[in-house]
């Protein structure tokens, strides 16, 4: 399903302070926006698209082995595998821990993702594999209960000591499952300091973005229990219900 700015358009009721961003996973050269102009890490052009710019990026843009690695774009060098390398930034113990990320962290197959392109919501032209939006933790909460409002679905979240870009951009596009985690985790963009502490990456997968569009246009945001009759909305509705409220 392609997604049209009135399907966003949603979104602009969340007033984010930071403008999410959708990320395209692509084979072959993108034609719809440029290509950057410098090179970094992933998590970096994150960044510059909530920042205002669209690009796309290719191998060669990219300075971060794990970045490389998560997209299937490059193996990582020896001493990554073997754990030496993280055990030696002091993220874990031994190098015999540091060594099981690499057993369970998602990454793209290779030969899959050779392009990848990004856009803030307000200059979107694709349609997005991942939506990936900054949130404080009351926009957090309504755009989870969005995702479980009509399928009951649990709330979990994913993540890792270090290569947190494989959680936020990998995991949703590979599994179709949203995943969101805090920012100020993970040593890479902790270390960058990209992002302000204490708030939440929502990584939604283009298999649940539409549905999720509309339940927020269903959906009450703010919930009877929440609003300053709260708790007398509570009571009513145990009574309704055959049960006798706590004193």
């Amino acid at each position: 399903m392609s997604l049209t700015k009135k399907d966003l358009a949603i979104l602009d009721k969340f007033d984010f302070a930071v403008q999410p961003v959708g990320v395209k996973f692509l084979a072959k050269r993108p034609d719809m926006v440029e290509r950057l102009n410098e090179n970094m890490t992933l998590c970096e052009m994150l960044k510059r698209a909530q920042e205002g710019n669209v690009f796309y990026s290719d191998k060669e843009n990219h300075t971060c082995d794990a970045g490389l690695y998560v997209l299937g774009l490059a193996d990582v060098p020896e001493p990554f595998l073997s754990g030496e390398f993280g055990a030696g930034l002091k993220i874990f113990e031994e190098a015999r821990s540091a060594s099981r990320l690499y057993q369970y962290i998602p990454r793209i197959g290779k030969g899959v993702v050779s392009y990848i392109a990004f856009s803030p919501l307000n200059k979107l032209s694709f349609d997005p594999d991942v939506l990936i939006i900054l949130a404080k933790t009351s926009q957090t909460e309504i755009l989870l209960r969005a995702m479980s409002y009509r399928t009951g679905k649990m709330w979990l979240s994913r993540y890792s000591p270090a290569i947190g870009c494989a959680w936020i951009f990998v995991y949703p596009y590979i599994t179709g499952e949203l995943n969101y985690t805090i920012t100020g985790l993970g040593h890479g963009m902790k270390r960058r300091k990209l992002f302000p502490e204490g708030q939440q990456f929502v990584s939604i997968p283009f298999d649940i973005l539409p549905s999720m569009l509309q339940t927020l246009q269903d959906m009450p945001w703010v919930l009877p229990a929440f609003q300053p009759d709260g708790l007398e909305f509570v009571r009513r509705l145990l009574i309704e219900l055959g049960i006798t409220p706590p004193l």
